[in-house]
Formats: structure tokens, C-alpha cells, sequence
């Protein structure tokens, strides 16, 4: 029920495009920006390419329109090469045969899936060849092995820093005034050294970056970077 009501919210989030043809992607966007296809499929009722581009640094549509001063939406879709729908994240986008579903956290997408009209398993959608995404998808397919130990290097980091988090989190609540008055004040039993915060900060941040090229996300694991997609 959940996801039924969330995607037909993400649905109206989408807004006309103007029609505009598709730029490529640049080696020197790596960083900021990167491209999904779902290809034509006559089966689903899919003749055209689909393409979705996004633009991590671009500003927010102001009112389901470009913001004044920029030049590129969040998130757009295009049909062969022509830009029909643009939006900020989370959207969903109708197309034949299903919904195209994408979310964003700070680290890069936590979902860019096609959810089919039949019922079928969604399955994500095929990343650029030249995106980091499709660099990431690159090595899982040449060295499968050493791909799931990286992924699992990142679950397992992930989960230390949201245990060491939990406790620190609760220090910081019961300090301030308003709570301590009602549940007493707690002192975190770990208590870590600046330069080991440090590192498990930026630990952190690479492990979520690698589940985000990989479009993992789950609510516990990823829980730090979960709820910014529901914004």
C-alpha cells in the first residue's frame, strides 16, 4: 500500500519537458552526472529508447520548471533522444510497460529501476557505459569474486559506523536541556579518538558511495543516507 500511495505521489512530481535533444555524457561529468536506458522491448508495448539523465549539482525546479540562472533539471527523461519530462528527485516516470523509478541520496542513486506493469521482479535499468555506474558494473561482470568482497567490505562498514553511531547519537539527544529533563542524561560507552572518527567517517562515506553505484539500499544497512530520498 505504502509504495503504491509513494508512486502515485512520485508520479505527479514529473513535469513537461521542453523537447530538447539529448547531450551525451562527458568523461569530465563523472562526477556529477550520469545516464540510464531502458531499451525498446515490443513485448512491454516499448518501441522507442527510453533515457534518463541526472544532474547531481543541478538546482531544483522552481515550481515543475527550471530554476532562473541554470540550464538542467535534477532528473529528465527522454525518448529517442528528446526530452519529455523533467523533475526533482524522488520521481517516478510512466512508460509502456511499467514505471521508471528513481531516487537520489547524497551519495548518488538509491533506486533507478523499471517497475513492470505485470507484476514482474523490477530490474534496473542499463547504466551508461561511461558512468561510474557502468564502470562499477564493469568490474562485477570481469571479476565477479572480487566484486562481492567489495560489496561486502561496504555492508560491513556500514553497519560498524551505525553501531558506533547509535550510542553517540543518544550522548548528543540527552544533552540538551528539554530531553535530559525527561530521560536523564547518557554517556556513550564507546568513545573513539578524532583520528579513528575520522577514518570511519570516510570509510563510511566510500562504502555508501559503492552500494549507490551498485543501486543497493537497504533501510537498515543504508540507514544514514535512506531518508534523504524521501524528501
Amino acid at each position: 500500500m505504502f509504495s503504491r500511495l509513494k508512486r502515485s505521489h512520485d508520479l505527479r512530481r514529473a513535469k513537461p519537458g521542453d523537447g530538447s535533444a539529448l547531450k551525451d555524457l562527458a568523461w569530465w561529468q563523472l562526477l556529477t552526472r550520469t545516464q540510464f536506458f531502458l531499451d525498446p522491448a515490443e513485448p512491454e508495448g516499448r518501441a522507442e529508447l527510453y533515457t534518463v539523465d541526472v544532474r547531481y549539482l543541478a538546482s531544483e525546479l522552481e515550481g515543475g520548471k527550471i530554476a532562473e540562472g541554470a540550464r538542467h533539471a535534477p532528473v529528465a527523461l527522454y525518448r529517442d533522444g528528446r526530452q519529455q519530462l523533467i523533475a526533482n528527485p524522488p520521481v517516478a516516470f510512466a512508460v509502456p510497460g511499467g514505471v521508471i523509478e528513481v531516487g537520489t541520496s547524497m551519495y548518488g542513486l538509491t533506486r533507478m529501476h523499471l517497475v513492470p506493469d505485470d507484476g514482474s521482479p523490477d530490474r534496473t535499468l542499463r547504466p551508461h557505459r561511461r558512468s561510474l555506474e557502468g564502470l562499477r558494473a564493469r568490474f562485477d561482470r570481469r571479476h565477479p569474486a572480487a566484486s562481492r568482497v567489495v560489496g561486502l567490505l561496504a555492508v560491513l562498514i556500514l553497519l560498524v559506523g551505525l553501531v558506533l553511531m547509535v550510542p553517540q547519537a543518544a550522548e548528543i539527544a540527552t544533552s540538551l536541556d528539554m530531553v535530559a529533563e525527561r530521560v536523564g542524561t547518557f554517556t556513550s560507552p564507546i568513545q573513539l579518538p578524532t583520528w579513528l572518527n575520522t577514518s570511519l567517517l570516510i570509510a563510511g562515506a566510500l562504502a555508501a558511495t559503492e552500494r549507490a553505484l551498485t543501486l543497493r539500499n537497504h533501510w537498515l544497512i543504508d540507514a544514514d543516507t535512506t531518508w534523504t530520498s524521501f524528501t
